[in-house]
């Protein structure tokens, strides 16, 4: 049974100002079963905190460690932690024009399996992953998001998620820019994630509307680097109503 174990973990970036800290101590486990959902304002962290746990190279850890099933997370590179079974659903997904998402893909998994998947096999599981998400499939042989829309973009994150099944998924405001339709795909796409109970999921997100089609197991409030609150469910519907400014100092809105 998988579990992620992130412990007093400190995280800094360059500035033209220079160095600041990001992180200023996150201690959270995300065990297999279990779905967490990380609210927050702006510049609360949120991000830093998923980029960092990938291997992202501008975030430098300077404190502090992550577990995965008891392995340093931050010394491995980051193929290696995909491969260790991290995964990580990006705010702003990248485009990659020159190369198809089929041979992405393909790729990926390879590399995420140990083995290529056999073609007929595989290409059954693609149209099926794609069935469920409402993408068409002559999106196959389009270069990776170029030219996708904000949605098209994050259903493309929710296949990835569906034929790579990791032992742990990050998803960093997947909800952010769908439309009520979108939403709803993505969300349905995310809970047959979840389904095996096998895996765990850290969701982060401004806002609750995700939550009302994902229930969340914890929910977190993230200010100033670091949790300063968590809950259950029940807390989230609190921020909706109150929002974050008894933990920022500010007026902030948790929902639009």
């Amino acid at each position: 049974m998988a579990v992620l174990e992130i412990r007093n973990l400190h995280v800094s970036v360059n500035t033209d100002e220079g160095k600041k800290e990001i992180l200023t101590g996150v201690d959270l486990t995300i065990k297999a079963g279990e779905t967490h959902a990380i609210m927050g304002p702006n510049g609360s962290g949120k991000s830093t905190l998923s980029y960092a746990v990938a291997g992202h190279p501008k975030y430098e850890v300077t404190e502090g460690e992550v577990l995965l099933d008891g392995e340093n997370v931050l010394e491995m590179s980051v193929d290696e932690r995909a491969r260790a079974g991290l995964f990580l659903a990006m705010q702003y997904p990248t485009e990659v024009p020159g190369v198809s998402m089929s041979n992405f893909l393909r790729t990926a998994a390879t590399a995420v399996r140990g083995e290529a998947p056999k073609l007929r096999t595989w290409v059954k599981e693609v149209r099926s992953a794609m069935s469920d998400l409402d993408i068409d499939s002559a999106f196959a042989e389009r270069s990776v998001n170029e030219g996708f829309s904000g949605g098209e973009k994050k259903r493309h994150e929710i296949l990835q998620l569906a034929l790579l099944n990791p032992k742990v998924a990050i998803l960093d405001e997947t909800d952010s820019g769908l439309d009520v339709d979108a939403l709803r795909v993505v969300s349905e796409g995310v809970n047959r994630y979840r389904a095996s109970g096998e895996v765990g999921v850290l969701l982060i997100t401004h806002y609750t509307r995700i939550l009302k089609h994902i229930t969340p197991d914890f929910v977190h409030v993230f200010a100033g680097g670091r949790i300063v609150e968590s809950g259950g469910a029940e807390l989230a519907a609190k921020l909706e109503d109150e929002g974050y400014e008894r933990f920022t100092g500010r007026q902030e809105a948790a929902s639009l």
